[in-house]
C-alpha cells in the first residue's frame, strides 16, 4: 500500500491535477441542478452548548439536535419552516451527555458519553414516532460520533477514548459496529497495530500521550460509510491518520497517516499573527498537521471520494500538554537565522505549536516548526492518499468577500485559522454535487461545486447574523425536504440556534 508523502506542495497538487481527466457523470433522473442557497430560518435551541449536531426524519418531519446544556435531544416539527415547532425534549439526564445523532428510517441512534468518559459509553435509540426508547447498547469510551451504514442495517460510533484530565486514565480508542438484526455489539480496538508506532511516526501518524499503546493513544472522531455499506473510514483527529474499517469481516484494515502541508509552498500562504495589525496571507516555512474532523464520503462516476475538514487539536490537560508558542521554542538557527526573527510576536512568535515534533536532529533546538491543522479541506482515495487539497482557499475567499470574519476577526490566525471544523455534500441526483465546508471561527459556511472532486469551484459564502459556531452540518434533499427544496441545515453550538439555507434556484 503506498502512502502519500509526507509534505505536499501546491506543486505537488497541480500536478495531481494535470493527470486527471474530467469524470462523466453518469446519467440519472432529470433534476433541478441550479444552486442557490439562501437564509431561510432559525430556531433558538438554548444557550451556549444548546445546539451541536443535528439529524432529520423525513417520515415524521422532525429535526433531532444534541442538546447539551439539558443534557437532553431537542425535538422540532420542522413541517413548516417558517414556523417550526418545539417539542418535549428526550431527557438523556438518566444515561449522560449526548455527543451525536443519526436517523433512519423511523430510527433516531444517540451516542451517550458516560460519567466519567473514560467509562463505556452507550447508543441509544428511539422511535422517531413516538420517541419511545426501543434500545441501548454499550460501546466503547466516549462514543463521540454516530452513524447509521447505508443499508440501515448497522449503527457504528467512533469512541474517543480521550483520557482524564490528570492523564492517568487513558482508555483505548474504538469503533462500534451494532447489528440491528440481532441486536449484537463489535467492539473494535487498535491494538493489532501496538509496536507499528514508529513506521508510521515516519510518514506523518502521531502517537504521543504519555506513557500510552498506539491503541490507547489514537482518538477516534468522525465515521463516514460507503455508499455499498462494506467499508467506513473514521478520522483520528490528534493523531493526524485515518483508518479503514471492513464492516463485513468487521476489522480494522489499515491506518492511514496523513502526513504535513507545507505553507511554505505557493497556494499555501497563511495569516500566522494575531498581533501584527494586518490581514494577510504569507508564506512560511511551517508545516501544518491536517488533523481532520468531520469527514464525509460520496461516490461520484463510479469512485468513493472521502472529504476531510481539516481543523487541527491539540492535547491540553492538567497532567499533559503540547501547546507551545514560537516564541517559547529554541529555534535552529540553521534554519530559522535570527536575522530574520521569526519568534517575533509580528511574525511565528504567536503561532501554536507541538512540544512532540520538529527536533529531527535530536540536538535539543527545533528544526522544523508544525502548526495545528490545515487551514483546508481536502480529498482522499479510499486508501487514504491525498487527492486534492485547497491549499489557502479557505482564507482568500473569506478575507475577499468578508475581511470582518477573517480568522474570526484575526483573532485566531496565530492558532488555526477560520478552523474548518463540518463537511457535508449534497448529491444533486447523481448530477452536481455541491460540498458545504463549516468555518468555526469565522461563523460561516463556504460551498463549493466539487462535481469534479479534484477541481473543486468555490461558489459562495453562507452566513447569518446571530448564528454563531457552526458545529454540524446536514443536507437535506429535495426529495425527503418538507418544503420540497435542498436545505442545509447548521447546528450553532455557541449561539444554541440550527439555521436552515434552503436552495431556492
Amino acid at each position: 500500500m503506498k502512502f502519500n508523502k509526507l509534505i505536499i506542495s501546491a506543486v505537488c497538487v497541480a500536478a495531481i491535477f494535470g493527470c486527471q481527466k474530467d469524470g462523466e457523470v453518469p446519467k440519472g433522473p432529470v433534476v433541478n441542478t441550479e444552486v442557490n442557497f439562501k437564509y431561510k430560518s432559525s430556531i433558538k435551541v438554548g444557550g451556549e452548548g444548546a445546539s451541536e449536531i443535528s439529524a432529520y426524519d423525513p417520515i415524521s418531519k422532525r429535526l433531532f439536535t444534541v442538546n447539551v446544556e439539558s443534557t437532553a435531544i431537542s425535538v422540532h416539527d420542522i413541517s413548516d419552516l417558517s414556523a417550526p415547532v418545539t417539542e418535549a425534549l428526550i431527557d438523556l439526564s438518566a444515561y449522560g451527555a449526548p455527543n451525536s445523532v443519526a436517523v433512519h428510517k423511523g430510527k433516531l441512534a444517540v451516542a451517550v458519553e458516560a460519567d466519567p468518559k473514560q467509562n463505556p459509553g452507550k447508543v441509544l435509540v428511539y422511535n422517531t414516532a413516538n420517541l419511545k426508547l426501543l434500545n441501548e447498547f454499550i460501546v466503547g469510551a466516549l462514543p463521540d460520533m454516530v452513524i447509521f451504514s447505508k443499508d440501515g442495517k448497522l449503527i457504528i460510533s467512533a469512541n474517543e477514548g480521550e483520557p482524564n484530565d490528570s492523564y492517568t486514565i487513558d482508555p483505548l480508542g474504538t469503533v462500534s459496529i451494532i447489528d440491528l438484526s440481532d441486536d449484537s455489539v463489535t467492539t473494535l480496538d487498535f491494538s493489532v497495530f501496538n509496536g507499528q508506532e514508529a513506521a508510521l511516526a515516519d510518514q506523518g501518524f502521531r502517537v504521543f500521550g504519555p506513557g500510552a499503546t498506539l491503541a490507547q493513544d489514537v482518538e477516534p472522531e468522525y465515521v463516514a460509510v460507503s455508499d455499498d455499506s462494506k467499508t467506513a473510514w473514521v478520522s483520528l483527529q490528534e493523531n493526524n491518520g485515518m483508518a479503514k474499517v471492513n464492516i463485513e469481516t468487521k476489522t480494522i484494515e489499515a491506518i492511514y497517516p496523513l502526513g504535513f502541508k507545507d505553507f511554505n509552498a505557493v497556494g499555501n500562504a497563511i495569516d500566522a499573527s494575531d498581533k501584527d495589525g494586518v490581514k494577510a496571507l504569507r508564506n512560511w516555512p511551517v508545516l501544518g498537521i491536517y488533523q481532520p474532523d468531520a469527514i464525509t464520503s460520496i461516490n461520484i462516476s463510479g469512485t468513493t471520494y472521502i472529504f476531510s475538514a481539516n481543523e487541527g487539536d491539540a492535547r491540553d490537560y492538567g497532567g499533559y500538554s503540547e501547546e507551545l508558542r514560537v516564541e517559547d521554542l529554541t529555534l535552529d538557527e540553521t534554519a530559522y537565522p535570527l536575522a530574520d526573527d521569526f519568534q517575533n510576536e509580528i511574525n511565528l512568535g504567536r503561532l501554536k505549536t507541538t512540544s512532540t515534533l520538529g527536533d529531527i536532529d535530536n540536538d535539543g533546538d527545533v528544526d522544523q516548526i508544525y502548526n495545528y491543522g490545515a487551514r483546508s479541506f481536502s480529498v482522499w482515495s479510499e486508501s487514504g492518499n491525498l487527492l486534492y487539497d485547497s491549499g489557502n482557499s479557505i482564507s482568500k475567499e473569506t478575507l475577499a468577500k468578508t475581511p470582518e470574519a477573517f480568522n474570526g476577526g484575526d483573532k485566531r490566525s496565530d492558532d488555526k485559522g477560520a478552523e474548518p471544523e463540518a463537511v457535508t455534500v449534497l448529491n444533486m441526483g447523481n448530477q452536481r454535487y455541491i460540498l458545504f465546508v463549516g468555518l468555526e471561527r469565522n461563523n460561516q459556511v463556504l460551498m463549493y461545486d466539487v462535481t469534479n472532486p479534484v477541481a473543486p469551484v468555490f461558489m459562495d459564502i453562507l452566513s447569518h447574523t446571530g448564528d454563531v459556531g457552526p458545529e454540524g452540518l446536514l443536507v437535506i434533499p429535495a426529495a425527503d425536504s418538507p418544503n420540497g427544496k435542498d436545505l442545509l441545515v447548521i447546528s450553532n453550538e455557541v449561539s444554541g440556534t440550527v439555521s436552515f439555507y434552503e436552495n431556492i434556484q
